[in-house]
Formats: C-alpha cells, structure tokens, sequence
C-alpha cells in the first residue's frame, strides 16, 4: 500500500524539515511505500522566496542573499536525501488540475497546513481538493495555528473538510475549530510528529556536536532586543556560555557565539547537548522537552498557543519565562519523568489512529 503526503516541506526551517522526516518515518511502520507531493509554495523557492524577504528594498535583497544561497545547500540537500519526493513538482493550485492518482489513500499534515495567515489564504491543495473521490483522506497532526477561525475561512474550507475520514489536529484547539465551527465530529488531537518519535530515533540521526561543556542555547525566530538582553542577563547568572543558532547570517550580529545556518540535524545535536534552551519556538520547546533539555520558553506575539498547549500537555507550564524579569524560571525545574510518561501516552494514540487508517483501506 501506498500512503502519498501533501505537508510544507518546501519550507526552509529547521523544524518543518524535522517534522516531515518525522512523518515520513512514522507512516512506513505502516505503508509499503511514503511518497511527499511535491507542492511548492510560491514564497518559498526562487524569485517568490527573495520577494517575501526583500519587500521591494533592493538592500534587503542583497543583504539576504548568502542566506538563501546557504539555505540551498542546506534545505536542499537535506530533503533530496531524506525525503522521498514525487518525480513531479507541483507549483501553482493549477497544476493539480490533472493531477495523477498515486496511492490508495492520500494524508495532509502535519505543520500549519490550514494556517491561512502563514498561508496567505486559503490553498485549496492543502485540503486535499485534487483527490479522486473514491480515495480516503485523513488528516495527521495538522495545525490552524490558532484558536479560531473566521467565518470566510470556514466557509471557504467547509466542503473540503467534509470529505475527509477523520482529521487529527496538533492543538486541542484545532478540536475545538473542527468541533464548533465545521460540525466536524471525527476529530481528535495528537502529538506532533517530531515528539511521536523517541529521543532514541532522533540519536540515531544525530551528528557529533561541536560544542565542549555545558552552555545556553538560543534559538529565536522572532527579532528582540529584550530577548536578547534577558539571555545575555541569564547567561551571566548561571555563568554559562552563550551559543545562538542562526538560522540566517544577519542573525550573527546578535549576542552569543554564533553558530551560522548550521545542516538540518545540527539542530538535534545542539538541543540535546545544551544545559538550557532559551527559545520562541514550538519545535525547540518540543525537541528539548523529548531530549530531556531543560527549556526557557518566551512566548511570541502571534500563534503562541502551540507552545502553551504544548506545555500544559507535558505539565511543564513553569517553564514559560512571565517577563523578561523572570530569572526565577531557570529553578523551576522539568520533572522529565513526567514529560516521558505524558509522552508515552500520547504516542500511544497517534500508532491507534495510523492503525486505523491502514485498516480502513
């Protein structure tokens, strides 16, 4: 059996990568063969990748360049290696216009697939609108990215939606979206693909680290000068050393010893290995609570929710830094006893609900 998977792979970030490989890997325990529909979003390659950093300053253009010529090697090489993709690359909803059937059963997610606002709209492929009717359609871990929809949104998706089996969401409030706002009963939440995955799978793909003795680790997505002064500041109480993980080389300017668009499983490595992850960022949240990594979690301004959620989940709330006055965060310590037996738990119900959809074909 064949299972075919439409998700942002194209994406050029560290934790959509690693949640596709999660995926992929995942879905073979229960598939003879995993394939990714190669669908591109617009801004995410070429001409359409440069204009969504630029934004009409030809400096800007200039300045981003190296990024995403090393975003090449690195996002490239990763997913031509990893990844298995379709020999066809999809690059506009049009070209889905004579899609060819490829599996017995076609599966959205995860990631913020049905995220209209990191999405620019609605993209009816997301929805799996180019399926033939006759084959089954789920949803795996999939994310609105936040905790209610407006009502064009519903609107526009409603048909799409009711044409899946059963949709599994990342948030509990994706449950309540599809719940409340669809009418959509077979809905359930489960766990994130990267944290479906054992620490010791993510150890087996892991490279040697770089970095000697304990540290602090950065990784923030979102630019502030209070963020950065608050890891300064904790980095001089603990007496720790301070590494930022850059994931573009205009971030090298900022505090820290820089470690400048690192390969894609570098980012395992440097999670696992830190004493502390300062971090805006649901994916280094999530690898450092599977790695058994101690995290300081600042919420950002938008789609917060799944980093909060996230953390209720694994009973480990006080580890959300209040303020940037909040040094207390650093005593309150992760009961990774806890993490694990929550963990446990839940990947429980992600293998039932695969279990389910390969019995349904």
């Amino acid at each position: 059996m064949r299972a075919a998977v439409i998700t942002l792979h194209q994406v050029n970030n560290y934790g959509t990568q690693l949640q596709a490989l999660a995926t992929q890997e995942k879905l073979r325990e229960y598939f003879d063969d995993v394939v990714f529909i190669d669908y591109r979003r617009p801004d995410t390659y070429g001409r359409g990748l440069l204009e969504s950093f630029a934004k009409g300053s030809t400096l800007r253009a200039a300045a981003i360049l190296p990024t995403l010529a090393r975003w090449r090697s690195v996002f490239d090489g990763f997913r031509k290696r990893y990844l298995n993709l379709t020999e066809r690359t999809y690059l506009s909803q049009s070209d889905f216009d004579d899609f060819e059937d490829c599996a017995d059963v076609y599966i959205v997610g995860s990631d913020q697939v049905w995220n209209s606002g990191w999405n620019k709209g609605v993209i009816p492929a997301f929805y799996l609108d180019f399926v033939p009717d006759d084959k089954p359609r789920f949803a795996y871990a999939s994310s609105f990215g936040r905790t209610r929809l407006e009502d064009w949104e519903v609107e526009a998706t409603r048909g799409y939606v009711e044409k899946f089996q059963a949709i599994t969401v990342r948030e509990e409030s994706g449950v309540s979206i599809l719940r409340e706002q669809y009418g959509f009963d077979c809905a359930s939440r489960i766990l994130d693909p990267t944290l479906v995955m054992p620490a010791s799978f993510w150890r087996g793909y892991e490279p040697r680290g770089r970095i000697k003795g304990d540290y602090i680790l950065i990784y923030n997505l979102n630019r502030s000068t209070e963020f950065d002064r608050y890891a300064l500041e904790l980095s001089r109480r603990t007496g720790l050393p301070l590494y930022r993980f850059c994931t573009r080389y205009d971030q090298m300017l900022r505090n820290g010893k820089s470690l400048a668009v690192p390969n894609v499983l570098e980012f395992v490595t440097l999670v696992d290995k830190a004493r502390l992850v300062i971090t805006d960022s649901f994916h280094a949240t999530a690898f450092s609570m599977n790695m058994g990594t101690e995290p300081i979690c600042v919420y950002p301004k938008d789609y917060s929710g799944r980093i909060s959620e996230f953390l209720k989940l694994v009973e480990s709330e006080q580890r959300h830094a209040e303020s940037f006055e909040d040094f207390d965060v650093v005593n309150r310590s992760v009961d990774f006893d806890v993490v694990t037996r929550r963990l446990t738990e839940e990947r429980l119900k992600a293998e039932a609900f695969l279990e389910r959809v390969q019995k349904s074909i």
